[in-house]
């Protein structure tokens, strides 16, 4: 087991984690217990830009004017700064396994960031120096496997007081489940909002003991007066699943000013199973980031699938709202249009990254838009006014033919601009493999399972899984070049064979002491669920290379400009040169000003930037552990030697490369910039 947090600001968590983990003592650890800052200096206000948000701004474009960092001068980057916060939980701690995904926003001239454990920490932008830490304590009664926090919010009360106690508040939302407001300037907890500065969102999701299986990964978003927060429930556990509900708290109070159920339309709360608070269970929930339009009082809401998974047919048919783009008014939580990119979704293809926002320019005039990256690795781009779909979206025919008592659509969506990212099938022609016997084993179990192509259903056999739920776009998104009005994504493309689903009266007599990870119960269907990768003898994937792209899209004709395969196998078989072929990656592009795409995000300890035009790769720069996260960027003004650029990125790797693949964890904040200038130079 491996839990560190290192350094004099992480004592107390240490003596927490001891008493808690290695000592049979039965004192509780709640999430309260410790909590407080550590302030290590006074924070000197840097003259900087900002990157007030997660995704950079509200709409989430993860896009930056900036342009003292470009193609001519890149090659000159260098390391700036590392911090480390030491919260590290590997794979054989019970309690689960961390990823720093955290992407930092910087507002009055200071850094803030999240570490997995759900602390806070602001730093000095252009050094890295601390100026103070929250030490939130993760509840050790939970149960999380994945433990993540990927960012933190802002809000500025314009009714308070420029030096106002709690004037700039500090909001992170953590794995156990809990909302907090911290000030901006000291990291004290705000003792005015909620039970003194925290409130507790499990009670209202569902009970107690299901903490862990509820709980919050992205940042909460900000709009008006509104702190709105969703949850991220974990799959095929139950039919009865903690609900999905998306609520509002005022930014000041904490008070609940709205919450959104996401039962269907005529649902009938009293004769189903509800929270406390009559939310429904097994409801679509709200995992991913959230975008906001605050001109028209709009937000935009990426929606999972509801409980489970990959078999409702005997469940309430609470797929309405499910794999959906929802549009809400911000300040009363009412439903303005709803947009489903997979009807009665089972293959877990819920909405996974934040709805990206870009007013696009066709026939000379200005649409405002939405812009949604999908699992399936289709974009649907809308006008985020109405809903409707601007390059047009058909319903194509899928496969059918699903268990008894299931219940498939006939047709699903399919966006006629712009183009797949990857293939959406694959079949015994394309496999790939080390050599002839290779391929042939992959061509041998393909044979074996249904492969219809995408949105095969579930099946008693097994059934082709692909793109896999891994695959298309992830919680990295998409950024957005308004200027050029060029978008960029990377996509994975892997395949997973759902194996079985198996009669439950089957596998409770054959598999009574079956404790395989990959089985989900799915309490409540008649199946239990198993999943596994399509891969060869020699651990080659059967689909083949790449297992990764990066695209960029021209927005104006909805055709690529280009693509590549994302990722080398530097730095992962121990080769000494770099095949550029393509390999799994989670976290998402920066794009900036001066005509680059920052990213990381692939399998390897490299931040990467290519030539937005071209997409030819200009430079890479190591990192101490793979950066599966989004990189952000800002320029700090008040330097001796003039203004410079930095490039920020979480290196910290990633929970299913470290099971899986043996990628180190980390727990370093890097940042780049260009040399600073000699005396020489700057006069």
């Amino acid at each position: 087991m491996r839990m560190r947090n290192d350094g004099e600001r992480g004592r107390r968590w240490r003596q927490l984690a001891a008493t808690c983990l290695w000592t049979a003592s039965a004192i509780g650890c709640g999430a309260q217990s410790w909590g407080g800052p550590n302030v290590t200096t006074a924070p000197h206000v840097r003259q900087s830009t900002e990157w007030p948000a997660y995704g950079g701004d509200h709409g989430g474009l993860r896009y930056s004017p900036l342009s003292l960092v470009d193609a001519e001068n890149v090659a000159d980057l260098e390391v700036a700064w590392t911090y480390r916060h030491g919260d590290i939980s590997d794979s054989d701690n019970p309690l689960g396994t961390t990823g720093f995904e955290a992407t930092p926003i910087l507002i009055d001239g200071v850094l803030y960031f999240s570490t997995p454990f759900g602390r806070v920490i602001a730093l000095d932008p252009a050094t890295g120096a601390e100026h103070w830490t929250y030490d939130h304590v993760l509840d050790q009664s939970g149960s999380y496997r994945f433990i993540v926090s990927r960012g933190v919010s802002f809000w500025r009360d314009q009714e308070a007081a420029p030096s106002a106690i709690c004037g700039r508040r500090i909001y992170v939302a953590t794995r156990d489940a809990f909302l907090i407001s911290l000030d901006a300037g000291t990291g004290a907890l705000c003792e005015d909002f909620g039970d003194a500065g925290r409130i507790d969102l499990v009670r209202g999701a569902g009970p107690e003991l299901w903490r862990g299986e509820y709980g919050v990964t992205s940042p909460p978003l900000v709009i008006g007066d509104r702190v709105i927060v969703g949850g991220m429930v974990t799959d095929n556990v139950r039919v009865d699943a903690p609900s999905g509900v998306v609520r509002a708290f005022d930014a000041r109070t904490g008070a609940l000013h709205w919450a959104w159920d996401l039962a269907p339309p005529g649902f009938d709360h009293a004769a189903h199973p509800t929270t406390a608070e009559g939310y429904a269970l097994g409801t679509p929930n709200v995992w991913a980031p959230m975008s906001s339009d605050p001109e028209r009082d709009l937000i935009f809401v990426p929606t999972g699938n509801p409980a489970p998974d990959f078999w409702r047919g005997n469940a309430l048919e609470m797929d309405y709202y499910g794999s959906s783009v929802v549009a809400l008014r911000g300040s009363t939580g009412e439903i303005v249009w709803h947009f489903q990119t997979v009807h009665h979704d089972l293959w877990d293809y819920d909405v996974p990254a934040q709805p990206t926002l870009v007013d696009l320019t066709r026939n000379g005039e200005s649409i405002p838009a939405l812009i949604q990256g999908t699992k399936m690795g289709l974009l649907f781009v809308l006008n985020r006014e109405t809903g409707k779909p601007i390059f047009g979206v058909e319903e194509r025919p899928v496969p059918q033919g699903g268990l008894p008592g299931e219940r498939l659509s006939p047709t699903q969506p399919f966006p006629l601009k712009p183009p797949p990212l990857g293939p959406l099938s694959f079949g015994p022609d394309q496999v790939g493999g080390f050599s002839f016997w290779d391929k042939g084993v992959c061509r041998k179990r393909l044979a074996k399972i249904r492969n219809d192509g995408i949105y095969t259903p579930p099946s008693l056999e097994g059934s082709l899984l692909y793109p896999a739920t891994t695959g298309g776009v992830n919680w990295g998104g998409v950024a957005i070049d308004p200027r050029r009005q060029i978008l960029v994504v990377n996509t994975n493309e892997i395949a997973a064979e759902v194996t079985q689903l198996v009669p439950r009266a089957d596998f409770e007599r054959e598999f009574p002491a079956q404790h395989d990870p990959m089985l989900a119960p799915q309490t409540g269907t008649p199946y239990v669920f198993d999943k596994d990768g399509v891969v060869s003898p020699l651990g080659f994937p059967c689909n083949g290379l790449p297992l990764g792209r990066l695209t960029a899209v021209d927005l104006n004709s909805g055709e690529f400009l280009w693509q590549r395969p994302f990722g080398t196998l530097r730095d992962v078989t121990g080769l000494p040169f770099a095949l550029d072929l393509g390999l799994p990656n989670y976290g998402g592009p920066l794009m900036t000003g001066g005509g680059l795409v920052f990213i990381g995000a692939a399998l390897g300890p490299y931040l990467r930037a290519y030539d937005v035009t071209t997409g030819d790769e200009v430079w890479r720069g190591r990192l101490p552990t793979g950066g599966q996260a989004t990189p952000m960027t800002y320029r700090v003004d008040d330097l001796p030697g003039g203004p410079r650029q930095f490039i920020v990125i979480a290196a910290g790797g990633h929970p299913i490369f470290h099971e899986g693949m043996g990628q180190d964890l980390g727990d370093t904040l890097v940042a780049f910039a260009l040399p600073v200038p000699s005396q020489s130079e700057s006069r």
